[in-house]
């Protein structure tokens, strides 16, 4: 009997040492757990740098005066244009644009002297505007902004009966709203509007009025619409 006890009992452990070499076989086989990847957004990937290509209008605000004559005022034509400009991105709501584009601006005399064609001017308004970019609205991204322009007047020319036009360089300030809508991580379209707050010197000789100066407001309204591409 205690025999029979005893060989069950060296049965009884073998199996026991059997099944924990087993156990811990089986434990230095299961692989170690690993630490989930960092989930990356579309804007962590992306390039800060956006750039963008529209159709602008452009839309003066007609005022001006010439001194020593009351009642007289400018006025300048409106004028559709082809514009680029480049976007930074500093974070995902804070970015500086710079817009780059000319057109021109027919000058003509109003009120007492009438319609009078005095000349014509080009003009290049570089402006830089710091905005900020809401987010959290799926694809569409509207934006506002404000900034500085500088606008200078080249290539000027006159009407006939008028001579040395000459319309000042000058710095002036920009408001800005808009939105981009993403169609892809890229490829979006954009609508955008600018009110420049731009007020300046011009001056030009008048064959029958003599020399002739005074303040010009343009104030142009910058209404623009095109396609964006963020790197």
């Amino acid at each position: 009997m205690a025999s029979s006890i005893g060989r069950y009992s060296r049965w009884v452990a073998g199996l026991g040492a059997v099944f924990f070499a087993f156990g811990a076989a089986a434990a230095d086989l299961t692989p170690a757990p690993v630490a989930p990847a960092p989930v990356t957004t579309d804007v962590d990937s992306q390039s800060p740098w956006m750039i963008r290509v529209r159709a602008l209008g452009v839309v003066t605000h007609d005022s001006g005066s010439v001194a020593g004559a009351p009642g007289v005022g400018l006025k300048y034509s409106d004028t559709v244009v082809p514009e680029f400009d480049v976007s930074y991105f500093f974070t995902d709501n804070i970015a500086a644009e710079l817009i780059l584009g000319t057109t021109y601006a027919n000058i003509k005399t109003t009120g007492a002297l009438g319609e009078i064609p005095v000349g014509k001017s080009w003009l290049l308004p570089p402006t830089l505007t710091l905005q900020y970019h809401f987010t959290n609205m799926g694809n569409f991204r509207p934006y506002v902004g404000a900034g500085i322009n500088y606008s200078l007047f080249y290539n000027q020319s006159n009407k006939d009966g008028f001579h040395n036009l000459d319309v000042d360089n000058h710095f002036g300030y920009a408001l800005q709203a808009g939105f981009d809508y993403m169609i892809d991580k890229h490829w979006g379209v954009n609508v955008d509007v600018k009110k420049i707050f731009l007020k300046t010197n011009w001056s030009a000789d008048s064959d029958a009025l003599g020399s002739l100066h005074g303040k010009a407001k343009i104030d142009p309204w910058l209404i623009g619409a095109g396609v964006t591409y963020r790197f």
